[in-house]
């Protein structure tokens, strides 16, 4: 079961936004793919293997899966 963000949740989630460390986005995925995040997950762990800190975050505005560095890591 998937459940949509309301107004306030995604306000909230932008206004939280603002204070994290900046983050260089190493690569995309689609989230609608038929495998779910799962290769954004493969993309950052070969990231990771690389001695690169790494994460999968979802965009809402976009609809992707980001793999992202930690600014600063």
């Amino acid at each position: 079961m998937t459940t949509a963000m309301s107004a306030a949740d995604i306000a909230a989630h932008e206004a939280a936004s603002y204070v994290r460390r900046p983050r260089k986005v190493l690569a995309t995925s689609p989230a609608g793919h038929p495998r779910g995040s799962r290769p954004a997950e493969e993309l950052a762990r070969q990231f990771r293997d690389h001695g690169v800190p790494a994460t999968v975050v979802q965009d809402i505005r976009t609809d992707r899966f980001l793999i992202v560095e930690e600014a600063g890591s």
